[in-house]
Formats: C-alpha cells, sequence, structure tokens
C-alpha cells in the first residue's frame, strides 16, 4: 500500500512539475511578444522625432502683415471708376 500511495504521490508531483514548465513557456512567449512589440513602438517613436526634427517649419517663413485697409481701398477704387 505504501508503494501504491508514494507513486500516486509522484504522478501528482510530475503533472505539477509539467504544468510549471507548460506555464513558464507561455511566459516567455508573452514576454517575447511584449518585447517586439516595444521594439516596434520605440523605432515608431524615434522616427516621429527625426521627422519632426527634419521637417521644415514653413509657419516660420509666413509673412503675418497683411494690409487689409490697403486692399480694401484699391478694391473701392476699382469700382468707382
Amino acid at each position: 500500500m505504501d508503494k501504491l500511495e508514494n507513486l500516486i504521490s509522484m504522478s501528482k508531483l510530475n503533472n505539477l512539475i509539467n504544468k510549471q514548465e507548460e506555464e513558464k513557456k507561455q511566459k516567455k512567449k508573452v514576454c517575447c511578444v511584449l518585447i517586439v512589440v516595444g521594439a516596434v513602438i520605440a523605432l515608431a517613436a524615434v522616427a516621429y522625432g527625426i521627422y519632426k526634427h527634419l521637417k521644415p517649419d514653413y509657419l516660420d517663413e509666413f509673412d503675418d502683415d497683411f494690409e487689409d485697409d490697403d486692399f480694401e481701398e484699391d478694391f473701392l477704387d476699382e469700382d468707382e471708376e
């Protein structure tokens, strides 16, 4: 009877060890997937930063000095003629 109990306890222990190994494999897969996703996000952030740094800023060249009064006067002068 003692041998049978030992056999049962060993089989339970073996099942427990196998479950732990499967969980480790799953954790390893999840970890690898997260590393790949993180690397892609980091690469995208670096590319975006380089793009923003190298992109010319056209708003700095935009001249905001409109002379709306002269335009209105010129427009009204043409109507009078």
